[in-house]
């Protein structure tokens, strides 16, 4: 099972929706659910995708020196993608990670489902829950 934030999904689904008809794929981090102010109901173990990175962050450091600042450390190992063309799985040119999250037209509760590398499908919990609030150090 693969549990994600509704505030998140709400995001990713709206991003693939202004995208359309182009594809959406972000790479995903994920909090420990111990890590959120309020109580979730899980092991505190239990990782829950929180953010992503928009796409091309890094991208020109990684193409000169091969190194990926994009994604934070430790964190980056799920992905969303959408499939403009309505196609709710994993596909070979999708960009693969642990876990992918593939969001479908209309681009609502829906039409979004979980997947390993595999393709194989994976529960998807949405966690009405925001996770822990962070700044910058001063």
């Amino acid at each position: 099972m693969i549990h994600v934030t509704r505030d998140l999904l709400t995001v990713l689904l709206d991003q693939a929706a202004e995208r359309d008809p182009g594809e959406t794929s972000l790479r995903l981090s994920a909090t420990r659910a111990g890590e959120f102010d309020e109580e979730t109901g899980l092991d505190p173990e239990v990782p829950v995708v929180t953010h992503f990175t928009p796409a091309g962050v890094g991208g020109s450091v990684n193409a000169v020196f091969g190194v990926d600042i994009g994604t934070p450390a430790g964190r980056g190992g799920a992905r969303f993608v959408s499939h403009p063309n309505g196609f709710l799985g994993v596909s070979k040119t999708d960009d693969l990670a642990a876990v992918v999250l593939v969001a479908v037209p209309p681009y609502d509760d829906d039409a979004v489902a979980a997947f390993d590398r595999a393709g194989d499908g994976i529960e998807l919990a949405v966690l009405d829950a925001a996770p822990p609030e962070e700044s910058l150090p001063e």
